[in-house]
This record gives structure tokens, sequence and C-alpha cells, in this order.
């Protein structure tokens, strides 16, 4: 906390776009400048195009990454996956969950200011055609000061077209990502009544990220991400984050020719890491809400540090243990709780998702319908077999009994072809021999298989006469 910030700490008593009336401040960022800010750059081109590439991408014919929740057809990394897997699905969010707390507990909101898709977009995206369009923050203030000329006009009109331009790829890619982007290309080139949900997804979608880069902004990370809201109880004095050294930077001072400063700290009260700063905090403050550690104040305090020859990284990636007493990163037992438990889960999904079966089958004994006794001695049940195909490659199934000594009968005498993808169902008789029979009840164990490859095993019961 600077030396110097307000005793009360009344600025963490709102959030810094909104004044005490509750009105929107609306924030001028001043176009930032450095290696960092060019370093964000690259890594929002290289996520830029992994987002808007994927849906391309095809393995085997299909989709590299489908998420079709009103289907309930996913694919992930060219694998599918169905309700079935749900347990896998739980147990994934739950890895990604514990993940990012040890992360920010670690690095803070690295994640924040580098990969959001929010951050991304807003900063290196709609907020670069803005500074294009309209100039620099001093230049975006005056223009809409000024009256409705038609220079204003133009601006307004070209900034807020290629917004919703933008705005509808965006729209159209979330879309590929749930549908495929095949269907999305039925979608754009049939007639638009032939696909009028398909469409207004579009449109809907298209106006919610137009509404969110273009009016409703940096208050996404302050006032819903759930994310920022819990880094008060995520982050500690030993986490790494953007920081202000106020032991080295207080007090502050402005230089002045002729007039003695050696007892003012580096910081001169610029101001110019609150100008460059996205959600409108002075980082001098010390760590908020709204700190999404995107580093611009960085580059800009390292920018004045070089023109007054002092050393930079008076904001720097750093903890409040290391300002305060100079300790390095501690591997606390909080961090070494997270790893533990984040290995122990990434190594159960790993061993589940290695293990998987590509066909999941369930067998129950047909409902309504008693044990028959045949000649021989022999004794049938009848059984419902479903197989559900959890790869692309097609199967011919065939079910074996294991254990006990029998055999199975297949009431369409023929195996069961299940297609990619795709679901199967059949019936069959189990016979046995009596004198394989041991109770009123009896364990069955049936061999799921394609030609001499055993995929699965699967238990039923089997119910006889008593003898």
């Amino acid at each position: 906390m600077s030396a110097t910030a307000n005793s009360s700490e009344s600025f963490r008593d709102r959030v810094a776009t909104i004044d005490e009336s509750g009105k929107r401040i609306w924030i001028y960022p001043k176009k930032p400048r450095g290696p960092l800010y060019r370093a964000r750059t690259l890594v929002s081109i290289v996520l830029l195009a992994i987002l808007f590439g994927t849906p391309f991408i095809k393995v085997n014919g299909q989709p590299f990454i489908l998420l079709n929740v009103v289907e309930r057809k996913f694919i992930l990394f060219g694998i599918p996956f169905w309700p079935q897997d749900l347990h896998l699905f739980a147990l994934a969010v739950l890895a990604i969950i514990i993940f990012i707390i040890l992360f920010t507990s670690v690095l803070g909101r690295i994640w924040c200011g580098w990969a959001c898709p929010q951050t991304v977009f807003m900063e290196m995206v709609f907020r670069r055609i803005e500074y294009w369009i309209e100039g620099d923050a001093h230049k975006q203030r005056q223009l809409d000061r000024a009256p409705w000329t038609k220079e204003k006009i133009f601006k307004k009109l070209l900034k807020h077209g290629i917004f919703f331009g933008i705005s509808f790829l965006i729209g159209n890619t979330l879309l590929a990502y749930i549908i495929g982007i095949d269907q999305l290309w039925e979608i754009v080139t049939d007639p638009p009544q032939k696909h009028i949900a398909g469409l207004s997804m579009m449109l809907l979608f298209s106006a919610v990220f137009y509404g969110i880069y273009a009016r409703f902004r940096e208050q996404v990370c302050t006032m819903v991400c759930p994310y920022g809201r819990l880094q008060g109880v995520l982050l500690d004095a030993n986490t790494i984050v953007v920081a202000y050294d106020y032991k080295r930077g207080e007090p502050r001072g402005k230089l002045r020719k002729g007039q003695d400063t050696s007892h003012l700290g580096d910081c001169i009260d610029c101001r110019l890491c609150v100008q460059v700063c996205p959600t409108g905090i002075d980082i001098r403050n010390g760590t908020q809400l709204e700190c999404i550690n995107c580093t611009a104040c960085i580059d800009a305090c390292n920018l004045v540090m070089d023109k007054i020859q002092r050393p930079r990284g008076l904001i720097r990636y750093t903890s409040m243990d290391a300002i305060e007493r100079g300790e390095k990163l501690k591997i606390t037992s909080r961090i070494v709780a997270y790893t533990v438990l984040f290995v122990a889960i990434t190594g159960l999904l790993s061993y589940l998702l290695i293990t998987r079966s590509p066909v999941e089958t369930t067998i129950l004994r047909t409902p309504g319908v008693l044990y028959q006794e045949l000649e021989g001695g022999r004794i049938q049940n009848l059984y419902n077999v479903r197989v559900v195909n959890k790869s692309f490659r097609e199967y011919d199934i065939q079910l074996k009994l294991l254990e006990p000594r029998g055999e199975i009968y297949m009431v369409t005498g023929q195996d069961i072809h299940v297609p990619g993808d795709g679901m199967a169902e059949s019936a069959f008789f189990i016979r046995i021999p009596r004198s394989e029979i041991r109770g009123s009840k009896i364990k069955v164990v049936i061999g799921v298989y394609n030609g001499n490859e055993l995929l699965e095993k699967v238990t039923s019961r089997f119910v006889s006469p008593e003898f």
C-alpha cells in the first residue's frame, strides 16, 4: 500500500469507473507503449489465430472441437464424448477450477492480462481500432465533447460499423464451435428462411458481443466476471502481482530544476500509470479488484524511469512480501496442497481417458419376461442390449458369454452394427445348462467383441427356477 494513499481507503468503497452518485465514468486509456505491450500483442495474435482457426480443423472428417449443447454432442481434440461421460466432464471441470486457484495463488491475474478473451479482444482489437479512427485518449475526449459534425458522424459510424462487423465474426465463430463449421456454412449460404433459429442465434451473439465491446467494456471484468470477484480470497502477500514499490517510490514529488529532490522517492507523480490503465485505477494505491494485471502501467512507468535516468521496475511483477521484506516467492503449504490435489485429479482423469472403452454397452434383462426352460435341461433369459459408439470408427459387435458356461443367441441372428459416433440396439437370449446354475439368480459376464478384439466386459443377472 502506498504511503500517501488515502488513509481511509475510500477508493475501495466503489468501482473506479462509477462515481459517488452511481454514474458511469467513461474510461479513455492512453495507448500503451513498451516491450510488455508488444509481447502481449504477439501473444494475442497467436490466441486469435487459434480461436478463429480451430473450427476449420478436422480430424478424420470430424471437428477438432465441437460443443453442441443442444444435441448433447461434444468433441474435444477429435475425441467424441457422450452424456455417459459426464463423470469425465465433472473431473475436468474440477481440475480446471483447482488449476485456476493454484495459478492465481502463485501468479495472480496474469490470465486476465494476457490470455482472457475479454482482454484480448478489448485491448488488442477493439481499442486499437478506436485509436486508429479517433486517435489517442485526449483526441477521443475532444471528439466526444465536440458537436455533431460530418467528421464526427463519419468517424462514429465507421468505428461502430467495424465494431459490429467484428462482433458478427466473433458470433459466427462461437456458433461454429456449437454446431460445426459445415452447418454454419449452410446457414450462411442457404436462404435465411431455412435457418431462422440459426440466424437468430447468430444475430443474438453478434449483438451481445457488440454491446460488450462498444459499451460495457471493462465493467465485464469489474462487475460480471466471477474470477475477478474471487481474487480477493485467492491472493495473498506471497502472490506475484503487478505492484507499485512504494518503499522506493515514496514520497512522491515533481522534478524541478534547481530544487533539492534527494528527500523524494522515484515516483514523480506523472500519473501516466493511471492514464494508461484500461480499468481506471491508480496502481499506487495497492492491489485492487479492478486490476487485471495487463502491465500497461509497467511499460508507462519504465519509459518515465528511462527519461529521468532512474532504474526500471518501480512498478513491476512482484509480491507484497518482496516489497516489504525482500522475500522471494515461497512454496507455501497452500500451494503444495493445491498442487497435490491438482496432480491427483489430473492423474485420475488421464487414467480414465486412457482406459476409456471406445464403446459403452448396456445389457438389461427384458422387463416382464420370465425365464424359459428348454429341451436338454437348459434355461434361457431374454435381454436387451444398447451399444453406444464413442468413436468415429464403425463396429460390428459380437457378444460372447464368458461366465458361466453357456451360449448367446441373437434374436436377429446377426452381429450388432454400430455406426461411428452412433448407437445401436438389439435383443438376445442367454442359454445356460442347469448344471452351471447355482441359485435362482446368478451373475453372468458378457464379452463385447469387435472381431477378436475384446472391447469391454459387461455383467448382468440371470434368473432361473430353484433347483
